[in-house]
Parts: C-alpha cells; sequence; structure tokens
C-alpha cells in the first residue's frame, strides 16, 4: 500500500508497522477533521495486507490534548469520538499508541480504544472532564476502571488530575516507558516486538479482574462519596462520574457505554457545564487587553522588593519565591522582620511535611528572601509592592519616600483593596510607573490578583503586570480606579444587604446559612468572625451604634476570642449564639423596626442582585472590560462557585428581567441605593444578556 496524507492525518508503513501521524496544531484537538482523518487511516491500514500492526503518534508538543469543546452544543460533524475508539478498539490488527506530551480528556479514551500505550517519562494523562462540568463521554468511565481498577480511577475523573506516565506504567495504563527523544521509534519497535511474538489486539473493554474485584460491593462507592463530599459540594458532576464508573462494574460493556452516554448528554445540557465552560474560555479571555497587543514591550521583573513583612507582605513574597524571582523585603522593626520570615518558613514547612514540596525546595525559596530594616534596600529590584496598612496618608509617605529611593524604570506598586492609585501616584515625578497590584488574602493562596491600572500607568508597565500574574500563579483582572475596584466594590453590597436582613427579621446564622447553601465557602459574619471583628475598630473611637461595634466592646472579637457572631468551642466549631439572638432583637427594637420572617429566596435575591447590579455599573464605567472579568473576580477572589459561573453568568441565567424587576421594587419600598443601572436597563431592553453563554 502506497503512504497517504490527507488534511491533518498521514499514514507511513515501515517495516510493516503503519505510522499513522496526526499534525493538527497547536495541541491537536480532537476536532471533527481529526477524527475523521483517523478513521480513514485506520481503515487503509486495516485493509492493507502488508500491514501487521499500527502506531497512532502525533506531531508537535503533544498528543491528543483533549477533544475540541468549541463543537459542544453544535449540530455534530464528523465520526462521533465515541465510534472512533471503538473503530480502533476493533482493529483486526494490534494498535499502539505513542504518548508524548499530554493524553487528556477525549484524548486519553483515544489512547484507551488503542491496544498498547508506549509513553515518554514526560508525558501526562488524564480525564479532566469534571472540570467543565461534564464526564468522559467515549468510553474513559468505562475502559479505565478495567485497566487501573476502580478506587484509581474513581480518583482520576472525578479529580481530573494529570497522572505522569511513569505512575500510569505503575497503575498498568502504560505499557512501556519510552527514551524522551525517541518515542517514534521506541513504538516502531514495541509493535515489531508483539508481532514477532504474535500478539494481537488486546482490547481494555474485554479486560474485567479489576472491576470485579468492586463487583456487588456498592459501600465502595458510597464510602469514596462521603469521604469527598466536601470536595464534591455543590457539583453535579462528580456524582455522575461515581454513577458511571459503577455501571462498568455492574454492567456488560455495551450497557455502561449506554449509561456514560445518558449521563453525558444530561450533564452537557445542564446549567453547571454552561457555567463551567464558560469559566473555562472567561479564564483565557482575560488576558486579551484591547489596547496591549501581545507585542507590547514589557519590562524585566528580575528582583522585587516589598514593603511589610506582615500577613499580606509575606504571603506575596512567597509567590514570587515559588517563581525563582530574588525577594527583598523591608520592615520597621527587627521584631516583625523576624515574625514574617518565620511565618514565611513554617508555610513552606508545612507545604513541605504534606509531601507537596521536597525539603531543599524549602531551603531554596528561603534563600531567595533577604529580610532588612534598611528601606535603601529597596534601591536595586525591579519591581516594588508596597503592603503597609490601608490609610492613604500612609501609603502616600511611603511612596514619597519610595520614589526618591528606587531606580529608574522601576514599577512600583500599591496593594491596596479599597483606595485611590492615582492619588498614590501623585506625590511621585514618576506616575507612569505606579499600578495598583491588589493580592488577595491568604496571597500565597488565592488564585486572583487585581491589577489596577492607574490613569497615567505607561502600557509596558501594565503590560508587565498582567503578563507577571500567570507567572507567579496568578490570574491577573485588569480593573480602573474606584473605590473598592471590582471585587469589594461589590462586597460592599452584599454586606450591606447582609447588616439590613438582619436588622429586618434574619439571623446572622440564616444569611450565612443561604450564601453557603448556594455554593459559597461561608458567609459574611462567619467571615467577619475568622478575620476579627475588631479589624479598623477601635474601643476609644467606638459609638456601638452597629452590632459588630456592639460585640467588639463586649470583647466577642470572633474565632480569636472564642466568640463573635457565634459562639465557638475549643476546635473553633461555631453554634449560634443566644447572646448574639437577644442582642440583634434588642438592636432592630432600637432602630424602631419592627421584624419579620424573611425567606431563604429573598436573603439569596437581596444578597446578589445588588452585586449584579453593581457589576454593571462597573461595566457601564469601564473599570472592567468584560462581563466575564467580573466573574473571574468573584470565583478566584471569593470563593464563588464555579459551577454558578460569577455573578454576570448567574444573572443571565436567572433572567436579566427578573433581576431589574427586584431592583425596581427594593429601589421602591426600601431606597435609592436598589436604583437599576442603565446598563442592566439597556439589556432588558434590548433581550441581551452580560456574558452571551446563559
Amino acid at each position: 500500500m502506497a503512504d497517504t496524507q490527507s488534511g491533518v492525518t498521514d499514514l507511513k508503513v515501515e517495516d510493516g508497522i503503519a505510522i499513522v501521524t496526526v499534525n493538527n496544531p497547536p495541541v491537536n484537538a480532537l476536532g471533527a477533521a481529526v477524527r475523521d482523518g483517523v478513521a480513514a487511516r485506520m481503515r487503509e491500514a486495516a485493509a492493507d495486507p502488508a500491514t501487521e500492526a499500527v502506531v497512532l503518534i502525533c506531531a508537535g508538543r503533544t498528543f491528543f490534548a483533549g477533544a475540541d469543546i468549541t463543537e459542544f452544543g453544535k449540530p455534530p460533524k464528523g465520526i462521533p469520538l465515541g465510534e472512533l475508539v471503538t473503530l480502533i478498539e476493533d482493529m483486526p490488527k494490534p494498535v499502539v499508541a505513542a504518548i508524548h506530551g499530554t493524553a487528556l480528556g477525549g484524548g486519553l479514551e483515544m489512547a484507551l480504544g488503542c491496544h498498547y500505550r508506549v509513553a515518554v517519562p514526560s508525558a501526562r494523562v488524564g480525564l479532566p472532564e469534571v472540570k467543565l462540568g461534564i464526564l468522559p463521554g467515549a468510553g474513559g468511565t468505562q475502559r479505565l476502571p478495567r485497566i487501573v481498577g476502580v478506587e484509581r480511577a474513581l480518583e482520576m475523573i472525578t479529580s481530573g488530575e494529570h497522572v505522569p506516565a511513569p505512575k500510569a506504567k505503575e497503575a498498568g495504563l502504560i505499557d512501556e516507558l519510552a527514551p524522551e527523544e525517541g518515542l517514534r521509534q521506541a513504538a516502531l519497535d514495541f509493535a515489531k516486538r508483539l508481532v514477532a511474538e504474535g500478539k494481537g489486539p488486546r482490547k481494555v473493554r474485554d479486560l474485567s479482574d479489576k472491576v470485579e474485584a468492586a463487583r456487588g460491593k456498592p459501600e465502595v462507592f458510597a464510602d469514596f462519596a462521603k469521604a469527598n463530599a466536601r470536595r464534591f459540594r455543590g457539583f453535579e458532576a462528580p456524582a455522575a462520574c461515581i454513577e458511571a464508573v459503577k455501571a462498568a462494574v455492574e454492567l456488560p460493556f455495551e450497557q455502561g457505554i449506554a449509561k456514560e452516554r445518558d449521563l453525558f448528554l444530561k450533564l452537557v445540557a445542564g446549567t453547571q457545564s454552561k457555567a463551567q465552560r464558560y469559566v473555562f474560555f472567561a479564564e483565557r479571555e482575560v488576558r486579551k487587553i484591547p489596547d496591549l497587543p501581545d507585542d507590547t514591550p514589557t519590562l524585566p521583573v528580575n528582583s522585587v522588593g516589598i514593603i511589610g513583612a506582615g500577613t499580606m507582605g509575606g504571603g506575596i513574597a512567597m509567590n514570587f519565591l515559588n517563581a525563582g524571582i530574588p525577594v527583598t523585603i523591608v520592615e520597621m522593626k527587627q521584631e516583625a522582620l523576624d515574625r514574617g520570615l518565620s511565618v514565611i518558613r513554617k508555610n513552606y514547612e508545612a507545604s513541605a511535611a504534606k509531601g507537596r514540596l521536597k525539603p531543599e525546595d524549602v531551603e531554596k525559596r528561603m534563600s531567595l528572601i533577604t529580610g532588612t530594616l534598611d528601606f535603601e534596600a529597596l534601591s536595586t529590584p525591579d519591581l516594588v509592592i508596597e503592603a503597609v496598612y490601608e490609610n492613604m496618608d500612609i501609603k502616600k509617605d511611603v511612596f514619597r519616600r519610595l520614589d526618591k529611593i528606587a531606580k529608574p524604570g522601576a514599577i512600583l506598586a500599591s496593594n491596596t483593596s479599597y483606595l485611590n492609585v492615582d492619588e498614590i501616584a501623585s506625590v511621585t515625578s514618576r506616575p507612569e510607573s505606579v499600578i495598583g497590584m491588589h493580592f488577595f488574602s491568604p496571597a500565597n493562596v488565592m488564585k486572583l490578583l487585581e491589577v489596577v491600572r492607574a490613569e497615567k500607568a505607561s502600557k509596558e508597565v501594565v503590560a508587565t503586570a498582567v503578563k507577571l500574574a500567570p507567572k507567579i500563579g496568578k490570574i491577573g483582572v485588569l480593573v480602573g480606579v474606584c473605590y473598592g475596584f471590582v471585587g469589594n466594590r461589590m462586597l460592599a453590597e452584599r454586606q450591606r444587604e447582609a447588616n439590613r436582613l438582619v436588622e429586618e427579621g434574619a439571623m446572622p446564622w440564616d444569611v450565612d446559612r443561604v450564601l453557603y447553601e448556594f455554593g459559597l465557602p461561608m458567609g459574611p459574619f462567619a467571615m467577619s468572625d475568622l478575620a476579627g471583628l475588631d479589624i479598623g475598630w477601635s474601643r476609644e473611637t467606638s459609638k456601638g451604634e452597629t452590632l459588630r461595634e456592639k460585640l467588639c466592646e463586649m470583647d466577642r472579637r470572633g474565632q480569636k476570642t472564642g466568640a463573635g457572631f457565634y459562639d465557638y468551642d475549643a476546635n473553633r466549631k461555631a453554634t449560634p449564639s443566644p447572646i448574639v439572638e437577644q442582642m440583634v432583637l434588642d438592636h432592630s427594637k432600637q432602630k424602631g423596626i419592627t421584624r419579620r420572617q424573611i425567606s431563604d429566596a429573598e436573603i439569596l435575591e437581596r444578597l446578589i442582585y445588588p452585586m449584579i447590579n453593581e457589576g454593571a455599573k462597573i461595566l457601564e464605567e469601564g473599570k472592567a472590560i468584560r462581563a466575564s472579568d467580573i466573574d473571574m473576580v468573584w470565583i478566584n477572589g471569593y470563593g464563588w462557585p464555579v459551577y454558578r459561573g460569577g455573578p454576570m453568568f448567574y444573572a443571565d441565567t436567572v433572567g436579566l428581567e427578573n433581576v431589574l424587576a427586584r431592583m425596581e421594587q427594593w429601589e421602591r419600598e426600601i431606597g435609592p441605593e436598589f436604583r437599576p443601572s442603565d446598563l442592566l436597563r439597556r439589556k432588558v431592553e434590548a433581550g441581551e444578556t452580560f456574558t452571551g453563554a446563559a
């Protein structure tokens, strides 16, 4: 048979082995053209009497990195992936998958359809569909348990983890590891050995030992779900994944495939999967800045200075240390500096104790940090980040000093969470070098970085900050200067209504419960107790007008004192407080408010809809580029549930007309702070949505 090439696939025959090569840059996504091409080449190899085995390999940087998710929801084209996997599995000649880069999602399902798998040690395999709110829909939930066992398959499928090739080999998923630079030849040699030893196709679907071990043991699935209940909370896809793997154990293969397909179709049509796919693209879209093309020059950031070694300063430092960037951290007092450096070390040692870091990595990262009391040490770093107390006068004083010391061209950044970055920049002789870099606490954990674009900041400075974010493990969202920027500006709306709902008839734990059941990690009152009610409070200036002030005056300052809005036991477990309940009743009476029963539905709407309205104002004012950027802020900075897609996506799912109607009602009944934004009105009148994705 002559060698053939068609579109993105190519077939060559060497020594009786057909080598099918796919070349569909950048990641060999399994779009219709790829699927049809592979199917055609496989049929040609099957029909060629001179071909004794087949090697399936990909050109470029990776094996199939997954399905083409842009095809989801569109009319089907080409051979379905499940049919292609079956076609490969039913080949009369052994098929060897040669894996480099990643074999993810549909890519791993393709490899599972092959009879044997060879991979380079650096390759990784996985089924990450759960992160898109779906499950593997081309036999992955049925074949994987048959080759790695039920427990391992459950973990891989419900976590979406990427498994390194050596570990995949230990699990039985990979048959042989190949030299990093010799995959093609190793796969060819492997195929020749199969032929020489008379080994034919080995179908994964026919393997049964590892699924039979779990047959008749429903507790395997119940125990797994229970053990991971916290991780799976609110998500629909993990439960469906467990159900699909259970079908692999209890049903014949074809019935299991049908069950998998049914579960897949239900998920892909659901709101959660739409939300999670929307988030997938929104995370990539956030890097696109209309007036900053990819070729915008950036400034080198080979060293960083940080002012303040407290919780924020230390956490910010860790991000740069993790990326291998040296940090100089400046404090005013030796005690504060020693404490800050000690906390950083303890954080790293805790990670090492959990196996997330090697002990030598702890020392390597700590060797990159220099602590000093000498402000003059900030004369050399390329980027200096101020992380001092949230007070405009203090920050201005810091920047005046910094302006005199920092080298020409250095980026001067403020970690302010509310204050006007333009005003901070105004006290320097180089406002073009000043920008906001708002990290979220704990800064070494939270993924969000609000990059605040000051009015006079140069494009090079802005581009540098935006491109630096992913290098230090952050999702950087470019926002404009306004009080609270995007996240805290919207949070203020929610906090106001949380306090007002408690005055009107709800209890703090009612408000917290509603938000927790919605999917957030905790509500505003539990969060206040965790952070400490006395942040920004002083006994000398307290007027005792708010519940928070009254609680602080009673030394109920949150978890650290064993009491706040809640009572806490020795393990910091919270229970509703009878003392606070009576305080709430007295507080309402004192303010002349007749309390009423408030439904969970009203609590949720009163907390969320004003946030959405504020988000619309932010878009209207140009303080965020896209609605999806706002959603990225809330998902990565405040724990908004991914499966609800962010506040603006959620607004589209509940209907903008419903949000508008409630805001108009509350404006009439409560006050002007509920006045709907003009953009919200225009969207409703035009029948449009914020995100176009719901």
